[in-house]
């Protein structure tokens, strides 16, 4: 992707930034947690192609061995939805500097700075400190490079002292026509930041979550999060709940499940699922990762193909997806998703793109388009324990289902909500 560039060159360079670290300028502005919209239309119709992507960096990332009190209470963090991303505001430093940033449990390396448009200076606080490291990520469809920092950071009523995180020197992927996140609040395993950091490549960064609850801010180690679908960009559809679960967004059993054993899947919010469509089964209990960076509901090849004959629909070329006619629509049945004891139900509706969007895909009103896609035929065996991965429960299926990650005690939650059964694409 950047053939010319060397890790050497960019330590040179933050070298030489160092200077400039070292006289850190106060912020005047009000303190803030306004919520952020944001507008990623551009590239929207190569939804697909970013999540294969995706899905293809997390199976290499986990194969390279790059992963080497009562009084606290819970934190509500609400979400803003951006078609295909989805941020919270985060503030850092003090007083604090607001960024906004995708929430990722794919990946737990926080930073900011890819909207800044310049190599990122640490002008937020005194209590700023450079940790002599330097922070390389790869996402399948972007990258990060950047300087390591620790410094306070503030999640709504949380205020985590001593967060570690990157400021950017360099990033791609980021962008779109009106912008896209300053950065990515990483809240997935804390083994992902193992690996990530030169020269101290051995050392890891403790996660938002885990500092919070070091920290006794927070009374469980485990975040909530709850989507409701919608069908508008940028409405704000969601929230993220630090150290504990929001009963008020669940309607039903709160089912955990073990975080799999299964290689890859096991590296994140791994777990073990059966899916069937309508009364068949198309893909027997495999290994699978649920991941708020990725927008769709990806199958092994052989699942998708099954879902695509069962279902009647063809590929539309335009928009990377299936489509089916209104009247096809009509007849699809439900997907099923096993997981542990309980089956969750996907309804037809739910399987939709929401169709008052399709034109930001590059689609057609005479069609509905199914948001769920091939994983692709790299990774997409769906080989149990074959170092693959054979699911990816993406944002479109925990815009259904309330979900949970538990680090403390290394489970995944899931429960139906009140938009399990909404008709509202």
């Amino acid at each position: 992707m950047f053939p010319g560039l060397r890790l050497a060159s960019v330590l040179l360079l933050s070298l030489a930034l160092l200077a400039s670290a070292g006289v850190i300028k106060r912020s005047t502005s009000p303190v803030t947690l306004p919520l952020t919209k944001h507008y990623n239309l551009t590239g929207a119709s190569k939804i697909l192609e970013l999540d294969q992507a995706r899905a293809k960096a997390l199976v290499e990332r986990a194969k390279s061995g790059a992963r080497q009190s009562q009084l606290a209470g819970s934190y509500n963090v609400p979400l803003v939805s951006q078609a295909v991303y989805y941020s919270t505001t985060v503030g850092i430093g003090n007083p604090p500097r607001n960024f906004s940033l995708l929430i990722d449990t794919g990946s737990s390396n926080t930073w900011v700075g890819a909207q800044l448009n310049r190599l990122f200076l640490p002008s937020l606080s005194t209590l700023l400190k450079f940790t002599g490291d330097l922070v390389y990520l790869l996402y399948g469809s972007g990258l990060f490079i950047g300087l390591e920092y620790t410094d306070t950071v503030y999640l709504n009523g949380l205020r985590i002292k001593n967060q570690g995180f990157g400021g950017a020197l360099l990033t791609y992927g980021f962008g779109g026509t009106s912008g896209g996140p300053d950065g990515i609040l990483g809240i997935g395993p804390v083994d992902l930041t193992c690996g990530t950091l030169f020269p101290h490549k051995s050392k890891c960064v403790p996660t938002v979550t885990d500092n919070a609850f070091k920290q006794k801010l927070i009374g469980a180690h485990e975040v909530g999060i709850s989507f409701a679908p919608t069908t508008s960009v940028g409405d704000t559809n969601g929230e993220l709940t630090f150290g504990g679960t929001d009963l008020s967004k669940i309607n039903g059993t709160l089912t955990y499940v073990p975080i799999t054993t299964t290689s890859p899947a096991s590296a994140y919010v791994g777990i073990n699922q059966t899916v069937s469509y309508g009364d068949e089964v198309i893909l027997a209990n495999s290994a699978g990762i649920t991941d708020t960076g990725t927008t769709l509901i990806l199958l092994a090849t052989g699942a998708f193909n099954q879902y695509q004959n069962l279902t009647g629909a063809v590929m539309d070329q335009q928009t990377g997806l299936l489509r089916v006619t209104p009247e096809q629509f009509s007849k699809l049945s439900s997907l099923f998703f096993t997981i542990g004891e309980t089956q969750f139900e996907l309804i037809p509706n739910a399987q939709a793109w929401p169709r008052q969007l399709n034109s930001v895909i590059g689609g057609s009103s005479d069609y509905v388009y199914l948001i769920v896609g091939d994983i692709g035929p790299v990774i997409g065996g769906g080989l149990i324990g074959g170092g693959s991965i054979s699911f990816i429960n993406g944002m479109s299926f925990l815009e259904r289902f309330y979900h949970v990650y538990d680090a403390g005690n290394n489970l995944a939650g899931f429960a139906p909500t009140n938009y399990t059964y909404a008709l509202i694409n």
